[in-house]
């Protein structure tokens, strides 16, 4: 007992007052939203374990890939009755399999035990990556609009900033949370479309929002992650 009562303690004093407040807030929003709204129960389970996910990221921990699996199970459940199947087939056709993926490189490239070595692109690397994916959107935004779904190009948008950010999450890379903070704004707009129009789960809107403060100081803290892997 005294063990895992120090095992909680240092994984406590691992976080900072920041990371403390945002969960403990973010959290506490959702469940009094969850009542006070009478959401779903899978509504509940994949914002929650979305922001473990996405702050456990942050931290360059690999942990974040457990929390992730059950996030895109839940969430692939909201999005299909939401009529968002970009998101769906992105999740279960894309996530699910580069969550494994991503456990077995990180795992590679580990630090201290359980922090990850992260890194940069060059500016040159940066504006054909932008570049493809502004291709890539429009292309996928056709097909969506072809099958009748909701906020077609909204919804492309999303699906292909999030494959691209999964492989620079996968590669370590910095310029995934650049990504992550247009896929958050995005995910924001459809999901707030879906919940004035038909009354949709209010916590898969609390949970895009908590994402979107996660993904902002994610590329804090990585930048300063790179300082400290690189020695300076």
């Amino acid at each position: 007992m005294r063990d895992l009562r120090d095992k909680i303690a240092r994984l406590i004093g691992e976080w900072n007052t920041f990371e403390k407040v945002w969960l403990l807030s973010f959290t506490l929003i959702n469940i009094y939203l969850f009542f006070a709204w009478q959401d779903s129960w899978i509504g509940l389970t994949a914002s929650l374990t979305g922001m473990l996910c996405v702050v456990l990221t942050a931290k360059a921990r690999i942990s974040s890939f457990y929390f992730g699996l059950a996030n895109i199970l839940a969430y692939s459940y909201v999005a299909y009755q939401s009529r968002y199947y970009g998101d769906v087939m992105l999740n279960m056709l894309y996530f699910l399999p580069m969550a494994f993926v991503g456990i077995y490189f990180w795992k590679k490239n580990m630090r201290n035990g359980s922090e990850i070595a992260v890194k940069s692109l060059s500016w040159k690397d940066r504006l054909v990556w932008f570049g493809g994916s502004i291709i890539a959107l429009l292309v996928y935004g056709l097909v969506l609009k072809v099958i009748n779904g909701t906020l077609p190009f909204i919804d492309s948008a999303t699906t292909v900033f999030s494959i691209v950010a999964t492989i620079m999450l996968n590669k370590r890379l910095t310029e995934q949370w650049l990504f992550w903070i247009m896929v958050n704004v995005l995910s924001i707009v459809m999901w707030a479309y879906i919940f004035v129009t038909s009354g949709g789960d209010v916590s898969i809107l609390v949970m895009w929002s908590a994402f979107l403060v996660n993904a902002v100081y994610g590329y804090y803290n990585w930048k300063k992650l790179e300082g400290k892997h690189s020695g300076k």
